[in-house]
């Protein structure tokens, strides 16, 4: 067993009532109608990005509503001036209470058509990062996060998720393709992340954004994270613990995610 979770491929243990047989099934019976071939190219032509307005089943994408809107009032608010202001869940306070969320993100299914998509064998994130799996709340005019990187504090890469749950916004993904890649102009593109929908890109290539929400506007996503390789030096873990506190989820979600590892 590495740092990461172990996934058993044989688990069929139902996760207070959520039964991860079901929602791999669901994952399988959608991911089959795609062509992975398409996927996989178009995320190697971009640059290690990808967006596919349609991925999760309705089956499982109510779930995941019905989650997100259940715990709003739970989401730690930030501001951080000139960068971004919104709330945050992070997956300690998911694996309590919303453990639909934390079976999909480790699908069998799930994890396999996204190492399809970028040829990597995929990992999830230890059990005390804060950010393997989380919800961002967009509930007041005005919430956003500027231009950043989604940077790998692993020793291997990160690779990113974004999940469409609610989106009653005008708010969309801004993005730079190839901002990187010597010798390569910069590609601009934006996106609307619909309910289902989902976003998946290399954090340290992709340069991206989400701009502001409009007046009685809502919107709520999810974000997975896996890496290549779990392994962190004492150090970056230092900084991403204080980053997680400062601009997302609170020093006392820091302190529950110890206590729970």
């Amino acid at each position: 067993m590495t740092g990461a979770e172990a996934i058993d491929p044989s688990s069929t243990t139902r996760l207070d009532g959520v039964d991860p047989s079901a929602i791999d099934g669901a994952v399988e019976a959608a991911t089959r109608t795609i062509d992975q071939r398409a996927v996989h190219d178009d995320f190697r032509r971009q640059g290690a990005f990808v967006s596919l307005a349609r991925l999760l089943p309705e089956a499982v994408t109510a779930q995941l509503v019905a989650a997100a809107r259940a715990l709003a009032p739970d989401a730690n608010r930030n501001y951080l001036p000139g960068h971004k202001k919104g709330g945050s869940i992070s997956r300690h306070t998911i694996d309590a209470r919303a453990p639909a969320i934390a079976a999909l993100y480790r699908s069998r299914e799930l994890i396999g058509f996204l190492e399809a998509t970028c040829g990597e064998k995929l990992q999830p994130c230890p059990p005390d990062d804060p950010h393997a799996y989380a919800l961002y709340y967009y509930t007041r005019q005005g919430d956003h996060i500027g231009w950043h990187y989604d940077t790998s504090y692993y020793d291997g890469r990160r690779y990113t998720l974004l999940v469409g749950v609610v989106d009653e916004s005008t708010c969309r993904l801004d993005y730079e393709l190839h901002t990187r890649e010597e010798g390569r102009a910069p590609v601009p593109g934006t996106v609307q992340i619909p309910t289902g929908g989902i976003v998946f890109f290399d954090g340290d290539k992709l340069r991206h954004r989400i701009t502001p929400l409009g007046p009685d506007e809502f919107r709520v996503s999810l974000t997975f994270e896996y890496v290549t390789d779990p392994g962190m030096r004492r150090w970056r873990r230092m900084l991403s613990n204080l980053k997680d506190a400062f601009a997302y989820f609170g020093f006392r979600q820091l302190l529950k995610g110890r206590k729970t590892a």
